[in-house]
């Protein structure tokens, strides 16, 4: 029998909090049992947040050891870094040369922070959904948990 196939991940741009684990891990450990999953550290995501590479490093390190702690079983799941798979990049790269400037300009998420970081603000922040579905768009899931 074929699964439903989900594809979720964590961003690694700090300490994963109680809610990171009763929101997403405790149900990832659930889900696995009944679903084909993918599990990624979601680290070229977490290059928009500002923090630096040597934090962004040791905080992905951190996510991988949660996720095996928490009870994911690589065996049941494919869990990974986004970074180590080339296709998102290129898949981002193509929905990018052919997504309208406007729609991004529009995403509530890159107004709300260009309001708050005008001085700071980075093209992968507006180029931030375009990742996200580059993401499910490979993995073609029928499931994206978030939370």
């Amino acid at each position: 029998m074929v699964k439903d196939r989900i594809f979720s991940g964590i961003q690694n741009s700090g300490h994963l909090t109680i809610g990171n684990y009763l929101g997403a891990l405790s149900n990832f450990t659930k889900q696995q049992e009944k679903f084909e999953c993918y599990y990624c550290i979601v680290d070229m995501h977490a290059l928009t947040s500002g923090v630096n590479k040597d934090e962004l490093r040791n905080y992905a390190l951190e996510v991988l050891s949660l996720y095996l702690a928490s009870g994911l079983d690589y065996e049941k799941s494919t869990i990974f870094f986004q970074s180590h798979v080339s296709a998102h990049a290129e898949l981002q790269w193509i929905l990018n040369s052919i997504t309208p400037l406007g729609q991004l300009s529009r995403m509530t998420q890159y107004k709300s922070k260009s309001e708050q970081h005008a001085d700071n603000l980075y093209a992968g922040l507006l180029n931030y959904p375009i990742l996200m579905a580059a993401d499910i768009i490979l993995y073609d899931a029928k499931y994206v948990p978030v939370g």
